[in-house]
């Protein structure tokens, strides 16, 4: 079966925080946007996250992240579970932080032990930043609905 991309309209999606508040130009809507030009920034912390609630089961089988070089995360840890269950670790990522001249994102693809869960939760631990913002400008969840 070919990978489609799991997050729908109807993907419940949480972040840890937004920088200054700023919903509207740094939220959560611009992690799926598709555009170059807007991202989820994180506010200052030790630990930022994203949560996926999906409508129905699904099969994970990759993750696509693209940060901004500065604001990655040097440890991203993938939990999941299916409903009314406690998030089991799948998975610990370890993604490059990128400073290439004049583009300072990246995309890194990942491929990560197929698991079926209703429920992703994305820990972006240690990030390159002193203050330990993250920015991701893509998050793509790829995979099977079941």
């Amino acid at each position: 079966m070919p990978l489609e991309p799991l997050v729908c309209a109807h993907t419940a999606t949480r972040v840890s925080s937004v920088l200054n508040r700023d919903v509207k130009h740094f939220g959560k809507q611009h992690l799926f946007d598709g555009s170059e030009e807007t991202c989820w920034n994180s506010d200052q912390g030790t630990c930022q996250w994203v949560t996926l609630a999906f409508p129905r089961p699904v099969k994970l089988s990759q993750l696509h992240i693209q940060f901004q070089g500065g604001f990655s995360s040097r440890l991203c840890t993938l939990e999941g579970c299916r409903t009314g269950e406690e998030l089991v670790k799948i998975s610990e990522l370890y993604p490059q932080d990128s400073h290439a001249m004049q583009i300072s994102f990246f995309w890194m693809v990942f491929q990560v032990e197929e698991t079926v869960l209703d429920k992703l939760k994305i820990t972006f631990g240690s990030s390159t930043d002193f203050f330990g913002r993250v920015v991701v400008y893509h998050l793509g969840v790829l995979g099977e609905r079941l």
